[in-house]
């Protein structure tokens, strides 16, 4: 009788210790263990960084709650020994075991990457400076390479027409290499045969349908008249005559607050003066929404040679066929520019 109730005695006993010991071994594991404001946390990890170097970066940061834990499970999971280099990323309810499985396995969080309508190099640069982990600096140089840009096919005037507009997955510690690897790749898929054919029938490259693609784009946001504008600038273009695109001598200036080019901005001595030199200019002054590509390839057929701004300022432009005709247009324009005092 002593012996059974001693026995009863012993599992229950042993019962609560494994109670105990499984609640604590199951917080251990799967308690929200981060201290996280907002959404998510990003916890970096260079190249060659041990798991000190971590631990004090955590602390440094106010990361980790129970740092007893988290040390403890480090070490159990072999994560302590061998730290791999990522960007892991904790949110409110990420626990010890979630993340230290990742940083183990290398199963880094990758970052989100929007290209859009970027007007300089430098524009791209900063952009990604924000996110990967090389400064614009370094970026700039890697852009305007000779050497680094003809190994993707172009050069540093060029080099923009190989981002193609999209948001893209990349890992933190992809090298610069990798990076441009993902964009070739992407601009591949853009540019399929047909593009390309569609391209070769308009007698352009892909590069040059790019460049005029953002002219077009400087000129209007309109979507409803882009390809009629991208018509206006072949006919130009296949028959010699100077495109006199004014985006282009804003971009050649870098000074985006121009709001009225005259004689003195088309005199500078740029090879993107469109005034002065026939032809597209030698790379690309944006980089253009796919769309409007699209509409570059399809562009309007017509017989019209000059547009000009409308004096609504609505966005939309008037078209013309002769130059007497697009001197009234302006003349028009130029009238609304002074009533409004726009220098």
């Amino acid at each position: 009788m002593v012996s059974n109730k001693k026995i009863k005695i012993f599992i229950l006993v042993f019962s609560l210790v494994t109670a105990m010991f499984s609640y604590y071994v199951w917080q251990i594991f799967k308690t929200p263990n981060f201290n996280v404001k907002g959404d998510s946390y990003a916890i970096l990890i260079p190249k060659g960084a041990d798991f000190k170097q971590v631990l004090d970066s955590l602390d440094k940061h106010d990361v980790v709650r129970d740092k007893l834990s988290f040390r403890f499970l480090a070490k159990a999971l072999g994560v302590a020994a061998k730290v791999k280099p990522g960007r892991y990323v904790v949110g409110p309810e990420t626990g010890n075991w979630e993340l230290l499985r990742k940083m183990r396995n290398g199963r880094q969080d990758a970052l989100r990457i929007t290209i859009n309508n970027f007007r300089l190099k430098e524009d791209i640069a900063g952009k990604l400076s924000k996110q990967l982990p090389y400064d614009s600096t370094y970026i700039m140089k890697m852009l305007d390479s000779n050497a680094i840009t003809s190994a993707y096919g172009y050069s540093p005037e060029t080099i923009s027409c190989l981002f193609i507009p999209d948001t893209y997955e990349v890992f933190w510690t992809s090298s610069f290499d990798d990076f441009m690897k993902k964009m070739q790749k992407a601009n591949k898929r853009f540019w399929s045969q047909k593009r390309i054919s569609e391209a070769a029938a308009l007698g352009m490259t892909p590069i040059q349908a790019g460049i005029l693609a953002s002219i077009v784009y400087g000129e209007s946001k309109e979507s409803a008249e882009q390809a009629r504008i991208a018509g206006v600038y072949w006919n130009r273009f296949r028959t010699g005559m100077p495109l006199q695109a004014d985006p282009t001598i804003v971009f050649a200036w870098k000074d985006f607050t121009i709001k009225r080019v005259t004689g003195k901005y088309t005199a500078i001595n740029s090879p993107y003066n469109t005034y002065r030199h026939a032809g597209l200019p030698p790379g690309p002054i944006s980089i253009p929404p796919v769309d409007v590509i699209d509409k570059v390839l399809h562009l309007e057929k017509h017989d019209f040679m000059y547009f000009c701004a409308k004096e609504d300022f609505s966005g939309f432009h008037n078209f013309a066929k002769t130059y007497p005709e697009h001197l009234i247009n302006a003349a028009k324009y130029q009238a609304a520019l002074d009533a409004r005092k726009i220098q």
